[in-house]
């Protein structure tokens, strides 16, 4: 089944604004509202992009964080992966600046 493109992208602008106005209204943590809005938003999301895909062969630059599996070991090796790339960035700072 095709999605006409112009009608995902109104169906992505209208999951926005209602997930902004989730956001935007007084809430408390874990609000099944923003929830709801943030789930509804990535679902049009992804119906718009596969839209641009299959009609015009296009993308947006955009894409969805996967989901938090709450695997520890893995936020390990981030972590280094993220001091070996700032270690990177300081040395070519120092090679530029002589």
């Amino acid at each position: 089944m095709t999605v006409d493109p112009r009608a995902a992208l109104d169906r992505l602008i209208a999951a926005l604004e209602a997930h902004y106005t989730a956001v935007a209204s007084p809430h408390g943590e874990d609000d099944p509202a923003v929830d709801d809005a943030y789930d509804i938003l990535a679902d049009a999301f992804e119906v718009y992009d596969d839209a641009l895909g299959t009609v015009h062969g296009e993308a947006t630059p955009f894409y969805l964080a996967e989901e938090d599996d709450g695997d520890d070991e893995d936020d390990d090796e981030d972590e280094d992966d993220a001091d070996y790339d700032d270690a990177d960035v300081d040395d070519l700072a120092d090679e530029t600046s002589r």
